[in-house]
């Protein structure tokens, strides 16, 4: 399995895409639409209309890198349009979601933070 620590950011691209699209169409819609270089150390993650595909693209040191499943039976958790979710991703956020875990509807406890004890 493709290690997701190593990057330095993970970018969800929200809108479904078209499955075969390649290198060129990917690379395109990181340039055009969410205004990223495609060469740097981001993972950018993209699923199909149904959500059984997600293929997830990168620059691997000397060329474009594109890891792709395919769910059987289950459907990829993706947030649906209105739903708060960054773009931007942890690498734990990562993971819950090839698991399928809608990791948006989540809650951890309040950070808090206090002058004196």
């Amino acid at each position: 399995m493709l290690r997701v620590e190593g990057f330095e950011q993970i970018l969800l691209y929200r809108p479904y895409v078209d499955m075969r699209m390649s290198v060129g169409g990917l690379s395109g819609i990181v340039q055009s639409e969410l205004g990223c270089s495609p060469f740097g150390k981001t993972l950018f993650v993209f699923t199909n209309k149904r959500r059984k595909l997600i293929k997830l693209f990168y620059w691997d040191k000397n060329g474009f890198a594109i890891w792709y499943k395919r769910l059987e039976k289950d459907l990829f958790a993706w947030p649906k349009d209105g739903e708060k979710v960054d773009a931007a991703i942890t690498s734990e956020q990562m993971k819950w979601l090839l698991e399928g875990v809608e990791y948006w509807k989540l809650k951890r406890h309040e950070e808090l933070f206090f002058d004196k004890t």
